[in-house]
């Protein structure tokens, strides 16, 4: 029987509450079971397993970083729309770092499907690289080396493992100037997808 009350979205929003408290590895569905005072087999009616689980938390937070995106980039272009892109995914990382480790894990298509958050990061990247004139296989290049240095920074942020005194704010800010510096004057590739 199903308990009251409980739904896929209920649970989903509590396993990516918890995933943020306690961490992504934390959630279980042992661990949301004894949080809504049920038997884990009460959630296998909302639920198939803990990687469905894991993929609807991350599906939940590519909207939701997708939506702070979107604002924070809307009517900027070159490096004030880079800065403000940036920003808006670093600072949601930090606010949600279980949310954002759920996104950084590897899915099918069949599991993404139709996600609107995940399809709209893809497009709000390229359209914030294109104004840089890049193009394909450009575009795929660069994309791939913004998440590459946020996701590094911000998971070693996150870890402490910054023990500089200099503020990881002012890194982050030459970071960024870097990035607009290369973005800039991304090189040409005369020799073709062969390396």
């Amino acid at each position: 029987m199903v308990r009251a009350g409980i739904t896929a979205a209920k649970l989903t929003a509590a396993a990516a509450a918890m995933a943020d408290e306690q961490g992504l590895e934390k959630v279980t569905v042992s661990a949301l079971a004894r949080q809504f005072g049920v038997r884990d087999a009460s959630l296998y009616s909302h639920v198939k397993n803990l990687r469905e689980l894991v993929v609807r938390v991350a599906l939940l937070s590519a909207e939701e970083v997708a939506d702070r995106i979107a604002v924070a980039v809307a009517g900027r272009a070159g490096k004030d729309a880079l800065v403000a892109f940036a920003d808006a995914y670093r600072d949601y990382a930090l606010e949600h770092p279980g949310r954002y480790a759920a996104t950084q894990r590897q899915f099918t298509p069949e599991e993404i499907g139709d996600s609107v958050g995940f399809h709209r990061n893809i497009e709000l990247t390229y359209g914030m690289l294109r104004a840089y004139g890049l193009t394909e296989p450009d575009l795929t290049d660069a994309g791939r080396l913004l998440r590459s240095t946020f996701h590094g920074y911000i998971h070693l942020e996150l870890s402490g493992a910054f023990g500089h005194s200099r503020p990881v704010e002012s890194s982050w800010s030459r970071t960024l100037d870097a990035l607009h510096m290369i973005l800039e004057n991304w090189p040409t590739n005369n020799e073709g997808d062969n390396r």
